[in-house]
């Protein structure tokens, strides 16, 4: 007797029959497999890693030891990680709007949320390789990617992240929530590999002081290796924040799954990532005018922008409603938006 094939859940059914966008599917696919975690087990697994993905101190092993360690975690960290990267990579194409990746590497993947926020980003397929040293997380990637077809040739490779790596030529490369984990050494060596191996190089961290420090090291060394910065600065130049004074980051929002709200004893629907991030690259690009470093304050008849503008500086533009359509705009513009420098004066 032939036996019967297991019934599937509601969210494959949906998936196969109603393809969705890759964040949806993503989505669905974390909410099957935690269904099968005890919930105060994954709770446990994301406060105790939390510290360590969270904290500044380097790790010589793989914070990720098991697959409930990486189910818990990939739960709770791969949409906003997919919604951070997501972010920047559309700051990214919108400064190289006529180019598509021919072939992508990340690097610390993991799981594997930046191959599918470049794959929300550009669609298509191409040759993927992910890279990490958890092999557990790996084999949860490839388990994960299985409901994205464009991932389902993807390569998981286990590889000690540092400064021993040696990475195969690709158009793209992404660093995600990785450099934190490194020492300053390795941290150097792995953007320098990077350069030596990407047309385009795109680096994201929490958004946090000292992820925006890791970041503005990491610009440098770009820019010192002949890339130049397509977003979120529209210049290549120094940043003109005082170190110690102030930060530079954004924000994607992110819907809270329950496991979210049970980790954080919270009821709302959302949270927002905030991160910092460099995209740079060798080929040609048009950043932004100017990039909006703050979120808009919106008052009665008037919009303040804070924005970082292309002579290194950084300036607040006061639109009033006599500014016509681009009061309408200003009072749309969200924090991380690119704006047309010079169109509105000055003001306090």
């Amino acid at each position: 007797m032939t036996k019967a094939p297991a019934p599937r859940s509601a969210s494959y059914n949906r998936r196969v029959n109603h393809p969705a966008a890759p964040a949806d599917t993503l989505r669905a696919t974390l909410a099957d497999l935690v269904d099968g975690l005890p919930p105060r087990q994954a709770a446990q697994a994301v406060e105790r890693l939390i510290a360590n993905y969270r904290g500044d101190t380097p790790t010589d092993a793989p914070i990720l030891r098991d697959r409930a360690d990486v189910v818990a975690y990939a739960a709770y960290r791969m949409p906003a990680t997919f919604a951070a990267v997501r972010s920047a990579l559309g700051a990214f194409a919108q400064a190289v709007p006529s180019w598509v990746p021919g072939s992508h590497v990340d690097v610390g993947g993991g799981t594997g949320a930046a191959t599918w926020a470049v794959g929300d980003t550009w669609g298509g397929t191409r040759p993927v390789t992910v890279l990490d040293w958890a092999e557990p997380a790996l084999a949860l990637g490839r388990e994960i990617a299985a409901s994205l077809p464009a991932l389902r040739e993807a390569r998981w490779q286990r590889a000690r992240i540092g400064a021993a790596l040696a990475l195969d030529s690709a158009d793209l490369v992404t660093v995600s929530y990785v450099l934190n984990e490194l020492t300053a050494s390795d941290r150097a060596a792995l953007v320098d590999t990077a350069a030596g191996a990407a047309q385009a190089v795109v680096i994201v961290e929490a958004g946090t002081p000292a992820g925006y420090a890791r970041v503005i090291e990491a610009r440098d060394r770009l820019i010192a290796a002949g890339f130049r910065v397509a977003a979120p600065c529209p210049h290549s130049a120094a940043c003109p924040i005082v170190p110690g004074t102030d930060w530079c980051h954004f924000a994607a929002r992110v819907s809270r799954s329950s496991l979210h709200r049970q980790v954080k004893s919270g009821s709302l629907a959302y949270e927002d990532e905030k991160f910092s991030y460099v995209a740079a690259t060798r080929i040609p690009a048009e950043p932004a005018p100017s990039r909006v470093v703050r979120r808009p304050q919106i008052r009665k008849g008037q919009v303040l922008l804070d924005l970082c503008e292309p002579d290194e500086q950084l300036r607040r533009r006061t639109v009033t409603k006599r500014h016509g359509d681009l009061y309408k705009a200003a009072r749309d513009a969200a924090w991380g938006d690119s704006w047309p420098v010079g169109e509105a004066p000055r003001g306090a």
